[in-house]
């Protein structure tokens, strides 16, 4: 477990490989010399500072144990041995990066032009489901080839690399590891390169025979699913072949509150169980050695093909490989040398897996396994009994190693994260056996695939149950400051307890203390945690448990410095999506918008404080305005809703108005010059615009003569088609919200047109605002003649991670030529603007 040897290597692999896919070259050769030098003066340093003494026979005196000296030069050739494996480790990722680079030099060159081609390569990945953000519908589809051949400009020539295709229904059926030709235009976004299909994919040659088998396995497990429950149906074959295509919404969401998202991500875990099966089914027909060590050989290469090559299914498929080497050899396999050497080797083959997030967890993941599980164990061992103590360390170390990484992704900790992961453990052995055999037989017997997923459906709901039930409890996601510094303030934690916990109560769990004696467990309990602390121990102890403290003081005003005592108006950081919130209450809001499906918009009112909703207004039905309206309705009251007259998209705006009724809310269709009154009984001594009436006035809506508009009665009628969205976006409710002297308007999503035509509406009438919501997220659709009149202080953008180009500098320039702030979510996350009699301020955006 404590074998560094390899450490060393992995990290100035991991660190070159970083650096080689984006920088130059001769910035990365100039880091492999540094890493090499570091490493190298590290271990001379270690080699000479003192020499090593190893046990010796005993004495013919009785003098006790001799000694022998081992002198710090014997070390050196080790020594030299490392500062060479560094440098060879560093030239082998350094050469793989330039190839990368090299053989994708004429697709990034096509692709800075953003120029039309046509391009050949192999289907690398599953087809995954793109969700449109307007209509809420899966009606694109994305897939990864391997470039072979690119013409663009008039110029043939072979492209390596990875390109990221995005195409309409046509690529849906796509087969896995065929080779296609496909036209679209090129761009790159990052250090990806992407490709939006113009025309369908043309086989050029199909897949191997045995990625045929193996690909109708895996519609086999999907057909053998299919009748199943919801949960079933997204359960089974995610936890067996990593398919989460039918996964529903509302579980996604649970899984991910509670960190069990990994259980549909194939990784080591999966990995261990189908391995166990092969070997315990080897140790029942008695096969000898070489035979066992070949079955394992071929299950895992298979599984990897069934699942397809992930970064976290390849990193336990290169450990599987190294122990298997162990094996054969007949020498130890310990975890930490062949995590290491894993890292190396996967790391030389493809430099692009160390900006993986996959990898970085999966490797994240099995370190916490190898260094804290095990020692944790032993510690809780003594209280619990062994299996309950390897039982608890494994996801408690496993949660530790990966929180940091995870709130990159997702600024939050899972609450009851370990527990969750506890109780849902002893299905997932099981749920996994079972999906993978039906997906093995579904080819052939598809009745018995059947019978085989439904069993594993019995567990899989089980898993399910334990991770709604969790997210449904209070504090089940706890927010947490974004970016590097909240990874890196996690990780101090994540350090400073168990050392806290070591340091302060040393004989804790050890048997000298005489819990484990048969003695009252209590009464021991105390007695040791009042003898130890004392002196210097018990300093350090009360240091680091002060500093734990600190730093999650610290943390919390971070995480929620966008929530100001006076807050007036608040953007929700939602992503791709709008969810605008101005207060009027304590604890109550108007709240424009709910942003995209999930938890986002519910989860930034719970961080405001917004209990009550006086007026929920939603400018139009496109699904990332409405798509967590179902979310917000179960987490606040709503008093009222305010809608657009125009049901288009009619699927989206038929499922809001549903969670609508089902919530007893009523529903008013909004009209020209339309104005009401919300607010105003929770005064309660606050300040700022907390207990003030609000002030609402409809600017501008759909007209109630169009086609598909909400009829007197409620009840939604067809419209006309809208492909690009934009009937739905000039039917936004334009609103101005006046609330303690602080006057807001949001735009919905208008188009230039429309903007102009509430322009010429409201004429020199409207006096300059405080705050804009600006249309449509920044596009390019702006009217000069809007601004003008508006002219507000600050102007919000709702955006996130898009392919439209969103903001565009076409609309921040206009905005800030007239003297606007402008806020971005993207940038700044969520924020708060407060009013004071000085001016506006900003809490939550620098």
């Amino acid at each position: 477990m404590s074998d560094f040897r390899l450490v060393p290597a992995a990290v100035v692999a991991w660190a070159l490989a970083w650096g080689a896919v984006a920088l130059p070259a001769r910035v990365a050769f100039g880091g492999v010399a540094i890493g090499v030098a570091v490493v190298g003066a590290g271990t001379c340093w270690c080699v000479v500072r003192r020499p090593r003494r190893t046990p010796g026979a005993l004495r013919a005196d009785g003098g006790g144990e001799s000694t022998h000296v081992v002198p710090a030069a014997s070390k050196v050739p080790t020594a030299a041995l490392g500062v060479v494996l560094v440098a060879a480790v560093g030239a082998g990722v350094l050469l793989s990066a330039g190839a990368d680079r090299a053989g994708s030099a004429p697709l990034r060159a096509l692709a800075s032009d953003h120029a039309a081609v046509a391009l050949r390569g192999q289907v690398a990945s599953a087809v995954v489901p793109v969700r449109n953000h307007f209509t809420g519908t899966v009606d694109q589809y994305r897939v990864t080839l391997t470039g072979q051949q690119v013409r663009g400009r008039g110029v043939t020539q072979a492209a390596a690399g990875q390109v990221v295709v995005t195409g309409d229904s046509r690529w849906a059926n796509v087969r896995y590891g065929g080779v296609v030709e496909v036209d679209g235009r090129l761009a790159q976004r990052g250090l990806d390169l992407v490709l939006q299909a113009t025309s369908g994919p043309v086989e050029i040659r199909g897949p191997a025979a045995f990625l045929r088998v193996i690909e109708s396995m895996r519609a086999g497990l999907l057909d053998a699913s299919e009748g199943l429950s919801g949960q079933a149906r997204g359960l089974v074959p995610g936890l067996a072949i990593g398919d989460t295509s039918r996964l529903e919404d509302g579980l996604s969401d649970d899984l991910k509150t509670t960190s069990l998202t990994h259980i549909t991500a194939v990784s080591g875990g999966h990995f261990v169980i189908i391995v166990a099966v092969m070997v315990a089914l080897c140790g029942w027909l008695r096969v000898p050695a070489p035979v066992r060590i070949f079955a394992m050989a071929m299950t895992m290469a298979g599984f990897v093909v069934l699942v397809h090559p992930q970064p976290s299914v390849l990193r336990a498929a290169a450990m599987g490989g190294v122990g298997l080497v162990a094996l054969a050899l007949r020498r130890p396999a310990r975890g930490l040398p062949a995590l290491a050497a894993s890292v190396v080797v996967l790391l030389i083959i493809d430099p692009g897996l160390a900006r993986e997030y996959g990898f970085v967890l999966s490797v994240a993941a099995t370190a916490g396994l190898v260094l804290v599980a095990r020692p944790m164990a032993a510690r809780l061992a003594p209280w619990t009994g062994r299996t309950a103590a390897h039982a608890m360390a494994i996801p408690f170390a496993a949660q530790l190693a990966c929180g940091p990484i995870l709130v990159l992704l997702d600024p939050g900790i899972g609450l009851y994260a370990v527990p969750a992961n506890l109780l849902a453990a002893p299905a997932l052995g099981p749920a996994t056996v079972l999906g993978v055999a039906a997906a093995l037989i579904s080819p052939w017997w598809a009745g018995g695939a059947h019978v085989l997923a439904w069993v594993a459906g019995l567990f899989t709901w089980w898993i399910a149950a334990v991770a709604q039930w969790f997210a449904g409890l209070p504090g089940a996601r706890i927010p947490w400051l974004s970016g590097v510094g909240g990874a890196v303030l996690l990780a101090a934690i994540t350090v400073a307890v168990p050392l806290a916990i070591r340091y302060a109560w040393p004989g804790l769990a050890s048997p000298e203390s005489g819990i484990v004696a048969g003695q009252p467990q209590l009464l021991r309990a105390l007695r040791v945690v009042v003898t130890s602390v004392k002196g210097r121990r018990a300093m350090a102890a009360v240091g680091i448990v002060s500093a734990v403290v600190a730093a999650w003081l610290v943390g919390s005003v971070w995480t929620r410095r966008d929530v100001a005592p006076d807050w007036a108006v608040a953007a929700c950081d939602v992503g791709q999506g709008d969810a605008l919130v101005v207060r009027t209450g304590r604890r109550s809001a108007i709240v424009i918008d709910t942003g995209p499906e999930g938890e986002a918009a519910a989860g930034c009112l719970r961080g405001l404080g917004v209990e009550h909703i006086d007026l929920l207004v939603l400018t139009h039905f496109h699904a990332d305005h409405v798509g967590g309206t179902t979310a917000v309705l179960h987490s606040v009251t709503v008093e009222a809703a305010l809608v657009t007259g125009l049901a288009e998209p009619a699927e989206q705006a038929d499922r809001t108005l549903q969670a609508l009724a089902a919530k007893g809310v009523p529903v008013e269709v909004a009209h020209s010059g339309d104005t009401g009154t919300v607010g105003g009984g929770e005064a309660g001594g606050e300040v700022g615009a907390v207990g003030k009436v609000a002030l609402w006035t409809v600017l501008q809506a759909a007209p109630t003569t169009s086609a598909g508009i909400i009829g007197a009665a409620g009840a939604l009628t067809a419209s006309a088609a809208d492909s690009d969205g934009s009937v739905a976006n000039e039917a936004s409710i334009a609103l101005l919200i006046e609330v303690d002297g602080l006057r807001v308007v949001s735009l919905g999503d208008l188009e230039e047109a429309g903007q102009d035509r509430l322009a010429g509406a409201v004429g020199d009438g409207l006096e300059p605002v405080d705050v804009v919501k600006m249309a449509h997220h920044g596009s390019a659709s702006q009217s000069e003649r809007l601004a003008e009149v508006l002219r507000p202080v600050v102007a919000v953008v709702g955006v996130g991670e898009n392919t439209y180009g969103h903001p565009t500098k076409t609309a921040i320039s206009l905005y800030e030529g007239l003297g606007a702030t402008v806020l971005r979510t993207d940038e700044c996350g969520t924020f708060a603007i407060s009013n004071h009699p000085d001016g506006l301020s900003v809490q939550g955006c620098h």
